[in-house]
């Protein structure tokens, strides 16, 4: 079963619950949380009841994938989440309320998750992010992520042009294997020089 409950020295890592539908609309609701989001924010508890059905309860019902409630010790309330999709792409994302910026909460809860992930036997991991939003290539880069290619595509919904950033974490000991879809998907790719260690080329 997905999502089984986390500890780390901070933070509690478990399922959101109904009842957690008020922090939820705090962190969908905001609108510089938003800003690299794939969606718009919330404008109401009906819209964030939607997101929970559609992308959050949808998870737990899968074999792969997980969607965690990033909460203090403290209060063990959400103050923002952590995933990664069930589909192929095993697509690996955080979203955390500003006022927690800066204090090093996803690097920890991803830490966490990634073992996780990797003692359930899950292949690899991938992730984006908007080359303008640099504090999540940070994070991927810290938790060992390698940066593999850039790619442009028509963002939807809110339907204007990104450069993404994909970085991937293999487990399965094939250090070499990339994750090209999108790659082949889009025709606008190409190797970016990132300030790294973990700079690692996709040739066609």
């Amino acid at each position: 079963m997905n999502t089984p409950r986390l500890e780390t020295q901070r933070l509690i890592l478990r399922r959101f619950e109904e009842e957690d539908i008020g922090a939820l609309f705090l962190l969908l609701k905001d609108e510089e949380v938003n800003t690299f989001l794939p969606w718009f924010p919330a404008k109401s508890t009906e819209e964030t009841w939607d997101f929970y059905n559609n992308r959050v309860a949808v998870q737990y019902k899968k074999e792969q994938g997980c969607f965690y409630a990033i909460c203090l010790k403290e209060d063990n309330v959400p103050l923002g989440y952590i995933k990664a999709e069930a589909d192929d792409s095993h697509d690996f994302g955080y979203a955390l309320r500003k006022e927690f910026w800066h204090r090093g909460i996803v690097t920890e809860a991803g830490e966490a998750v990634v073992e996780q992930l990797k003692k359930e036997g899950l292949p690899y991991i991938t992730a984006t992010h908007d080359r303008n939003n640099l504090r999540s290539g940070g994070v991927m880069r810290r938790l060992g992520m390698r940066y593999q290619y850039s790619y442009e595509e028509q963002w939807q919904p809110k339907n204007f042009p990104v450069v993404f950033r994909m970085y991937q974490l293999n487990f399965d000991g094939e250090a070499s294997w990339v994750y090209r879809k999108y790659w082949d998907l889009y025709d606008v790719h190409y190797i970016e020089e990132i300030e790294s260690p973990y700079t690692v080329c996709c040739k066609t």
